[in-house]
């Protein structure tokens, strides 16, 4: 497996600010915000003008939460915790969301720069291995804002970017050479599912466009010597009841082309949440069962994945 000292990792974006880069990306990205296409949607609103369309979010990123998370991947929450920033709003409007509250509802403070950078350095004051940004899809211009005042503030962690892969090639092209962790998931392999449950046909498409241009940034994961993640691609893949998913052909699309060490994580949490009920999406009102999360596991062997997180699998057993 992969591994590199963490006295030896200097985070990308460190570099990206020395050199001036990341002032260029903060410029264009703010540029980007006047007639938004951000995110495939392409709504083209003014949001420097605090207006917005579906991502509801103006000129301000809205912030739900942030605090150490330790549940998520071994690689990422270690012994101190995660440090998770959860933005509020999404850019998709997946039915079974568990994050209702903030994704659907929008619970949160509008959050300037510097208040945001101060979140860094609060989650790496308190001891978090990476500063996790979890649904940034539709605020990138907003983290790169934020980042030279985290940077001068100290912040020296790796960052992770944690998304739904609904993103843009002109988004993830800005975080080129600033994020260390992309960590997306591939939700829906067939265009008609990712209509029906996330009101994004285009969805399929988008991701494999993305997801390929993350590997191409950073590559395989790499951990340190203790196992914590500092750079690569961790790929997410959750199991819904059915088969809705795609989960054959998704696994044998990352291992055909991201490669077979590609660290995937096979998530089994599935259940009814957001707008599944008895009445609306009945075929996804249940949880998976042990037999079709096998299943899930098979395919990912079979496809010749390598590196699969092993947790979820264990604690079923």
């Amino acid at each position: 497996m992969p591994c590199l000292k963490r006295s030896e990792f200097e985070p990308a974006y460190l570099c990206a600010h020395r050199s001036g880069a990341l002032r260029r990306k903060i410029e264009e990205a703010l540029a980007a915000l006047a007639d938004c296409a951000l995110c495939p949607r392409d709504c083209h609103v003014n949001r420097l003008e605090n207006k917005f369309a579906v991502c509801k979010t103006g000129r301000y990123a809205v912030v739900g939460s942030h605090f150490p998370h330790f549940g998520e991947e071994d690689c990422l929450r270690g012994t101190r915790g995660s440090g998770t920033i959860f933005f509020s709003w999404c850019n998709l409007r997946c039915v079974f969301c568990q994050n209702y509250d903030i994704s659907w509802q929008g619970e949160g403070d509008a959050t300037r720069p510097d208040d945001l950078a101060a979140m860094m350095l609060r989650l790496q004051s308190a001891g978090c291995h990476n500063i996790n940004f979890v649904t940034p899809e539709h605020v990138v211009p907003q983290i790169l804002e934020a980042l030279p005042l985290a940077i001068e503030g100290g912040l020296r962690l790796p960052l992770v970017y944690n998304t739904s892969a609904y993103d843009s090639l002109h988004s993830i092209a800005l975080m080129d050479g600033v994020v260390d962790v992309y960590m997306p998931d591939f939700k829906f392999w067939d265009a008609e599912m990712a209509r029906q449950y996330s009101k994004a046909p285009d969805y399929p498409d988008a991701a494999r466009r993305v997801i390929k241009e993350m590997h191409r940034q950073v590559g395989d994961l790499v951990l340190d010597e203790n196992g914590l993640a500092l750079r690569g691609v961790i790929l997410r893949h959750l199991v819904t009841p059915g088969g809705i998913c795609g989960t054959q052909e998704i696994m044998d699309w990352v291992a055909r082309e991201l490669g077979p060490n590609t660290y995937v994580n096979v998530m089994a949490q599935y259940y009814p949440a957001g707008k599944v009920s008895a009445t609306q999406y009945v075929q996804i009102n249940r949880r998976i069962s042990g037999d079709e999360f096998e299943a899930a596991l098979d395919a990912a062997r079979a496809a010749g994945l390598q590196r699969l997180d092993m947790r979820t699998a264990l604690r079923l057993i």
